[in-house]
């Protein structure tokens, strides 16, 4: 059974005011790089989900586990040498400043890495889904990929010739499922 976000915050209440300030600063981290990511507790700890699991964490006495799972790990691996790690966890150690800027590209890569794999395993063309002037549209433009369509913004989508208002819900569906947002205006 998946447990709630409360639950997330009654698994931090249970440290010393200091880890759950470190824990805190990791959550929000995680949180800002994947809004979209549900946020429960799996295996007895916090975990943030999207197209599959995203990263973990866990409070220990003497540091801060998280696990990325080895993928995360393995595209790391060079900024997380000088932490204690293995296959698929690494260690905070109290002792250290916390690296958010690398947790947050890590959950970026880890969401990334599920919308990939989320698009290929269920073999959906997001241009299939669309009407026929703006599946040419976008092709007239070179989009043919969700990480292409990431690019631009919806003004310039509704700039072409073929794309409507009531095609934009579908393009952002289709980018969420891949951990994607449209191009800031």
């Amino acid at each position: 059974m998946v447990k709630t976000r409360n639950e997330v915050d009654a698994y931090i209440r249970n440290f010393p005011p200091e880890i759950q300030r470190r824990m805190q600063a990791i959550r929000q981290t995680i949180r800002k790089a994947a809004p979209d990511a549900e946020e429960c507790i799996s295996y007895a700890i916090p975990a943030y989900k999207l197209n599959g699991p995203l990263v973990y964490f866990a409070g220990f006495k003497n540091h801060i586990g998280f696990y990325p799972v080895p993928s995360g790990i393995k595209a790391f691996e060079k900024e997380l040498a000088t932490y204690h790690s293995s296959k698929a966890t690494v260690q905070f150690p109290h002792k250290d400043p916390i690296p958010l800027d690398l947790i947050g590209r890590i959950v970026k890569y880890r969401m990334q890495e599920n919308g990939a794999k989320a698009s290929k395993k269920s073999g959906i063309d997001f241009l299939a889904g669309l009407s026929a002037p703006a599946r040419r549209a976008m092709e007239g433009k070179g989009i043919k990929t969700v990480q292409q369509l990431a690019k631009h913004s919806k003004t310039e989508l509704l700039s072409l010739h073929g794309i409507g208002p009531n095609t934009l819900p579908k393009l952002e569906k289709v980018l969420a499922e891949a951990g994607k947002k449209f191009r800031n205006e």
